[in-house]
């Protein structure tokens, strides 16, 4: 008698999950369904099969042929700026929780707080004071930090620091602190200690953060709009995709199709990395 209420209740949550998938899915066939289509077939009939799917090939070649927007500039910079954003959040968001860890003083605590209470800051309450720090900071150091990739690369090292320390904070408390004595015991230094020892056995969550970070990084467009602006020399695929919809003519087509191909190295990436984010979380709670 009790095998009948629970087949149903396994038959409920699969029909759940499934009507949740859809709707999680449903924006994203819609671009990929629309970016095959001319602007005249999107506004006449959104939901319709495309015509033609050639039509997606000719929206590439109008992308990258457009004089205006540097399409292929634009995925260039966004890839430099992930790439080196990833490095410095990874490298010093993982040194900074290695040493609030082990140095267990009220001070340490109180910094590893602040980190954590960081996270919950809107960025919106941000915006002003950070471009003008920004520029008053570059000025002092006689260094261009705005419209810059370094500029942008330190403000995403601060932005995305906060999640990161709290993340590598609980991996490294489950290390085992006999490895790192028996580095010193060996004539080891901190900095020798913390790269060959510790560093090494932060793999599957350093991907995780990896994976977190350069996803939000990839797709932000609020902070590159404040940092870069729209008419810069560096500008991301975010930027780009929005010079398309102009004040009076939206280019729909190529802006779905941009969409898409902004979207396709994140899903690609996802796919090829998500047991490496399933890993790093399941480890970093069960130890």
């Amino acid at each position: 008698m009790k095998a009948v209420p629970r087949k149903v209740g396994q038959v409920t949550l699969e029909a759940f999950t499934v009507v949740l998938f859809l709707l999680f899915m449903f924006p994203f066939g819609m671009v990929v369904l629309n970016s095959a289509k001319t602007s005249k077939e999107i506004i006449f009939n959104a939901i319709a099969a495309p015509s033609s799917w050639g039509q997606l090939f000719t929206n590439v070649g109008l992308i990258f042929g457009n004089p205006t927007v540097h399409y292929l500039n634009a995925f260039a910079d966004s890839a430099v700026i992930t790439f080196f954003s990833l490095i410095v959040i990874v490298v010093f968001s993982s040194m900074a929780a290695w040493v609030l860890e082990r140095n267990k003083t009220l001070w340490s605590a109180a910094i590893f707080m602040a980190f954590v209470a960081a996270m919950v800051i809107p960025f919106q309450v941000l915006m002003y004071p950070l471009v003008r720090w920004m520029r008053i900071l570059g000025e002092f150091l006689h260094f261009r930090l705005l419209a810059s990739v370094p500029g942008i690369v330190f403000a995403y090292l601060g932005f995305g620091s906060p999640l990161s320390i709290f993340v590598f904070h609980g991996f490294i408390k489950n290390i085992p602190y006999e490895l790192e004595e028996s580095a010193t015991i060996d004539g080891a230094s901190r900095a020798k200690t913390f790269f060959l020892i510790v560093f090494p056995l932060l793999q599957p969550i350093i991907v995780t953060v990896l994976i977190l970070n350069g996803i939000w990084i990839w797709n932000d467009y609020l902070l590159p709009l404040l940092m870069l602006g729209t008419n810069g020399a560096v500008q991301t695929i975010p930027i780009a995709v929005t010079a398309f919809a102009g004040a009076y003519l939206k280019q729909w087509d190529l802006i779905l199709t941009s969409t898409l191909l902004a979207m396709l190295p994140v899903i690609v990436l996802y796919l090829f990395a998500q047991r490496y984010i399933i890993r790093g979380m399941v480890e970093g709670s069960i130890k």
